[in-house]
């Protein structure tokens, strides 16, 4: 690689290691020939996510910023990723498209996985109530699977099986996600939880708790979440080398949060719940005493 490449890559790396995710991404955990492309591919996406969530604003700044986002993404994958950082773009904004492009070019990696990306996070602009889990299931589609599957692909990962494995974790993520955010999002006009589960519940949230209604629904919602990680289990053992067990170390992250969100139901407007220092020793036994299924 050229020098300009090298430090293209670190840039993104830097990127991944300066974001709290329930999750590791591109970590020690990963085989060194993957751990760039996949900081590539998470910092072209953390930068899109970051336009569509950009303060209270109005829509159409934050469509437009994600309409160029795509523009570039376009350019960049037809050989041409130098362009003016323009006002609202991260300032490493040539690094993460000159990784990227090489990225996509090493693993032949499908760009319509990235355009999906961004269309969920232009639809989190406009779109801030689902009607039902069909609904919220399409939306995880594009918004979390596409990462799974380019994940899937760098590693040198292509078969169906693998991809709807991957589907399910990466579904039961998002939804863990939006669970463990559902006071901050609602405060913000967001409700990710389907209205077929609340029916006519007020969900607004009081600064001690959430309604009683409101609680038995985002039961119903971390219960059927469990069903979606117990589906994507099996991807953890498909897989091998040092992905195995970053993948294992995914799952569990992901699981362990929706633990704390459900034993937070009845005070979720309090605190968010998140994973500590103390969840250490849990995560440890369990990666040693992991046992296929």
């Amino acid at each position: 690689m050229t020098r300009d490449l090298v430090a293209a890559y670190a840039s993104c790396e830097q990127t991944a290691r300066a974001h709290y995710e329930n999750f590791p991404v591109a970590s020690m955990l990963l085989p060194a020939r993957m751990r760039r492309h996949v900081a590539a591919v998470y910092a072209f996406a953390r930068a899109a996510d970051d336009f569509a969530d950009e303060g209270d604003g109005p829509a159409e700044p934050r469509i437009e910023l994600l309409d160029r986002w795509r523009e570039r993404l376009r350019r960049a994958l037809n050989g041409d990723a130098q362009h003016a950082v323009e006002p609202g773009e991260p300032g490493n904004t040539h690094e993460i498209f000159a990784a990227l492009a090489n990225t996509v070019r090493q693993c032949d990696l499908p760009p319509q996985l990235f355009e999906d990306l961004l269309s969920a996070f232009r639809q989190d602009v406009t779109v801030h109530r689902y009607p039902d889990w069909e609904a919220l299931f399409d939306y995880a589609r594009r918004s979390a699977n596409p990462v799974g599957r380019l994940v899937l692909r760098i590693g040198g990962y292509r078969a169906h099986d693998l991809d709807s494995w991957s589907d399910s974790v990466c579904t039961a993520l998002q939804f863990t996600n939006f669970w463990q955010d559902f006071a901050v999002d609602r405060a913000r006009g967001r409700v990710y939880l389907p209205q077929s589960e609340l029916g006519s519940t007020d969900v607004d949230l009081s600064a001690e708790d959430a309604s009683a209604a409101t609680v038995r629904a985002l039961q119903q919602a971390v219960g059927r979440t469990r069903q979606l990680f117990a589906a994507g289990r099996p991807l953890c053992d498909a897989v091998t080398g040092r992905l195995r067990y970053e993948l294992r170390a995914t799952w569990l992250g992901g699981s362990r949060i929706l633990d704390r969100v459900e034993e937070q139901l009845g005070a979720i407007g309090v605190s968010r719940p998140a994973l500590h220092v103390r969840d250490a020793p849990w995560f440890a036994w369990r990666m040693i005493t992991w046992a296929p299924r």
